[in-house]
Formats: C-alpha cells, sequence, structure tokens
C-alpha cells in the first residue's frame, strides 16, 4: 500500500466516523492546488464558493464520492486534514509541543491546577516530533480563533476554522497515530474552564504599562554587553508577526535569564523591556507576562547547577 493509498484509506475511515475531510501533502499544508493565481483576491478571499476544488479546510467533506475526486487531484498527497469546525463533533484541537525547550503538556497541566479544571481523557493523537494532540468537543456554535503559543508557549489551539492532521497521515517528520491508552471512540466535552480561556472577552485598550523614559534610563546605566543583549532581544520580539510572538517572548526570556542568572541583569529591567516589546505586537499584558515568567523560568532551570 502506498502512502497516497493509506491517506485515502484513513480518510474514508475518517468520514464514516462522521469527521469532514481533505487531502494533505507531507508538509501537512493542504494538497490540492488552488485553482486561484497566485496573489489574486481570490486566492485570498474565496472559500469555496466557485465550487471549484483547492481551498484546504474549506474542502472539508464526509462524502466518500467527494474524497476520492479530491484525492485524485492529489496524487502527492500522503495525509488528510479534519476540519475541527463541523458537526457532529465540533472538535477542538490542542497541540501539545514537546520541542525547542517547550512542554506543552506541562503547560496544560499548570493552567488546570491554576484555573481548577481537570483535562478528561480524550481521543489524542501522537505527532512524529514527540508532541500530543488532544481532540475535545465545542459546544456548537462557539467561536474562537486559532493560535499558536498563546494559550501558553507550548499549547497551539485549532478552532472552528482549523483543522488537525488526521491519524495515519505521513509528514515530513514522520507518521501521526492515536497514542498509547487513549480511546480514539471518545471525544470528552472541553472543560468550562478552559473553553473560557480561548475565548476571553474583549477587553478595552489599555494606556502602556511601562515607564519606556524610564527604561532606557536604567538600560544606559548597564554595560555594553547587556544593552547589546537587550537591545537584540527587544528587535527579535518587535519583529516577529503573529503566529509564533508569544513563542519568541518566551525564547528571548529564557535567553536574558543567563544574564539575570549571572547577576549582570535585574530581572525587573529585563522584564520590562520584554513587556513592552511583546505589548507591541499587539499581546495582551497578560499574555506577555505569562511567556516572560514561564521563560524565565525555563532559563533559570537551565543554568541551574546539577543536584
Amino acid at each position: 500500500m502506498t502512502d497516497w493509498d493509506r491517506a485515502l484509506a484513513a480518510a474514508h475511515h475518517a468520514a464514516e466516523r462522521g469527521f469532514a475531510v481533505f487531502p494533505t501533502s507531507r508538509s501537512k499544508k493542504p494538497a490540492v492546488p488552488s485553482p486561484h493565481p497566485e496573489g489574486s483576491r481570490e486566492r485570498k478571499e474565496c472559500r469555496a464558493a466557485c465550487g471549484r476544488p483547492g481551498h484546504g479546510v474549506h474542502d472539508a467533506t464526509r462524502d466518500h464520492d467527494r474524497i476520492d475526486v479530491l484525492f485524485a487531484r492529489a496524487p502527492w498527497a500522503t495525509g488528510y486534514g479534519i476540519a475541527c469546525g463541523t458537526a457532529p463533533h465540533h472538535l477542538i484541537g490542542l497541540d501539545l509541543d514537546r520541542k525547542n525547550g517547550l512542554d506543552g503538556v506541562a503547560d496544560l497541566a499548570r493552567l488546570a491546577a491554576e484555573h481548577g479544571f481537570t483535562v478528561p481523557p480524550t481521543a489524542t493523537v501522537a505527532t512524529p516530533s514527540g508532541g500530543l494532540h488532544l481532540w475535545l468537543s465545542a459546544p456548537a456554535g462557539a467561536s474562537f480563533p486559532n493560535s499558536v503559543g498563546v494559550l501558553a508557549p507550548g499549547i497551539d489551539v485549532r478552532g472552528p476554522a482549523g483543522y488537525l492532521v488526521g491519524p495515519a497521515s505521513l509528514g515530513d517528520k514522520g507518521r501521526y497515530g492515536f497514542a498509547p491508552g487513549a480511546d480514539p471512540g471518545v471525544i470528552a466535552a472541553c472543560p468550562p474552564q478552559l473553553l473560557a480561556l480561548l475565548t476571553p472577552p474583549p477587553t478595552a485598550p489599555v494606556a502602556a504599562v511601562v515607564d519606556v523614559v524610564a527604561v532606557r534610563e536604567r538600560i544606559g546605566q548597564q554595560d555594553a554587553y547587556v544593552r547589546a543583549a537587550l537591545a537584540g532581544e527587544d528587535a527579535k520580539v518587535r519583529a516577529q508577526t503573529q503566529p509564533g510572538r508569544a513563542k519568541r517572548l518566551f525564547a528571548s526570556a529564557a535567553s536574558l535569564a543567563r544574564l539575570i542568572h549571572a547577576g549582570a541583569l535585574p530581572e525587573p529591567l529585563a522584564t520590562d523591556v520584554l513587556l513592552d516589546a511583546g505589548m507591541a505586537t499587539g499581546l495582551g499584558e497578560a499574555e506577555c507576562r505569562r511567556a516572560i515568567t514561564n521563560g524565565l523560568a525555563r532559563g533559570f532551570a537551565a543554568h541551574r547547577p546539577a543536584a
């Protein structure tokens, strides 16, 4: 059986379980090319209203004949995507990263402890990079955005407009499959406290929380090496676009933790520099402080002598 045959068979099996699917390539991106010219307005805005395939998650279907048509147009497909926002499951996907110093499993456990909920046993897919995709169900009509590192540095969220890589799919780093011990037939309801974290209430714009003038004066009091390190991390954070802003902030905090641990950089100054830079990218204060705190903790742990 070829990788294409395996992906097609798995997609049909998922459709039989009520999931809307479409073919993906080894890069985990939609495999059917867009019918619209590169750079055109239609390519950006069409959501399959034109009736032609090639619109990614908007092609997703449970119709077996349609699945065959989509896969026939992408003989290079090695996997399939599962559309999250469709009935009857209304999936929420929690992508728990375990790479590059991140630990989404630990992040989720911390959130559960802080907000008083229990992560229920649910269908879970093991990723080739060592992470996990937790499948939860949302109430019909629930609306929240896809996000990368916003809920926590190691957690990406796939909401109603997103999709999950289906089990048995082959990506660049290996094959996806249900995690040992997880029951594929159980998709637990998302705990209300977690759902509230995914759909935060809108907040009014707030004034700057960092005295930029005072911060600049404090930076000027540091030696040249520390000033350069602060400027470098500040620039990295400000240059980061969505997605990935919280992860970049986390990484910069972890990097500066080395200087704080060595006594060369005051922690409050590092926090203020990163907080101002993070909020300049559009992240909220709470998100920034969480990413900075977690990053500093990770950096301190890396420089703590072994017992």
